[in-house]
C-alpha cells in the first residue's frame, strides 16, 4: 500500500490516498475522507479516485422489462467491449476492486443524460448519468455513472492498510455510516462552493 499526502489547489487541506485491494487481489485508488477511532479499530470513509461505473443490460424480449445489472461472470464476457466502447471517448474502463472504475474526463452531461426513469428500480437509490452503449452477442448493455459520492468504508490493519469489512462489522457500524456519510457531502459541498 502507499499513502501519499496531496495539497489541495485552495491551500486549506491535505487529502490522504491509499489503495484498498480485495480478495480477489484488485487494487482501488482512493482517497481518505475521513477516519474514526471504534472500539480500538481505526475506520476510513474512502472515494475511489478514478470514477466507478455500473453496467446494465437490457433482454431483447420485451421493451418494457427494466435493465438488470450485470452479474461478475458476464463483467468477464463483455469487458473488453465494454473497454472498447469508453475508449472511443478517452476512458479507460478497469478492473477495481469492488467496482468497475473509468479513468480520463467524463463528458459534461445534460439533464436528458440523466436516467432515474429509465433505469426503473435500480434508479431509485441514485441518479446515473449514461456514458455508453453497445451490443455483445445481440444483448444490449448500457454503461453508467452514479452522480453521487461513492462511499467505501474500510478498516486499518496493523499495517495502516485498509481492509473490506465482513457483513457482521458492516452491520455494526450502519448507525455511523449516515452520520459520516452527511459530514462527507457536506464538506465535499463546500470545497464546491
Amino acid at each position: 500500500m502507499s499513502r501519499s499526502e496531496s495539497s489541495k489547489e485552495n491551500g486549506q487541506s491535505h487529502t490522504s490516498s491509499t489503495i484498498l485491494t480485495d480478495e480477489s487481489g484488485r487494487s482501488l485508488s482512493c482517497y481518505i475522507e475521513h477516519s474514526v477511532e471504534v472500539n480500538d479499530n481505526t475506520y476510513v470513509l474512502l472515494t475511489p479516485i478514478d470514477t466507478p461505473v455500473e453496467i446494465f443490460a437490457w433482454q431483447a424480449e420485451d421493451e418494457d422489462d427494466e435493465p438488470i445489472p450485470i452479474s461478475e461472470e458476464e463483467v468477464d464476457t463483455i469487458f473488453d467491449t465494454a473497454k472498447a466502447v469508453l475508449e472511443e471517448q478517452n476512458l479507460t474502463l478497469k478492473r477495481s476492486a469492488i467496482t468497475l472504475t473509468v479513468s480520463g474526463e467524463l463528458p459534461e452531461f445534460t439533464e436528458e443524460e440523466i436516467s432515474d426513469d429509465e433505469l426503473g428500480e435500480a434508479a431509485e437509490y441514485e441518479e446515473l448519468q449514461w456514458l455508453a452503449s453497445f451490443y455483445h452477442e445481440e444483448a444490449e448493455y448500457a454503461i453508467y455513472s452514479p452522480l453521487d459520492p461513492v462511499f467505501i468504508l474500510a478498516r486499518l490493519n496493523e499495517d495502516g492498510n485498509p481492509e473490506l469489512l465482513s457483513d457482521e462489522e458492516l452491520q455494526e457500524l450502519e448507525p455511523m455510516m449516515s452520520t459520516l456519510e452527511g459530514m462527507i457531502e457536506e464538506r465535499l459541498f463546500e470545497e464546491l462552493e
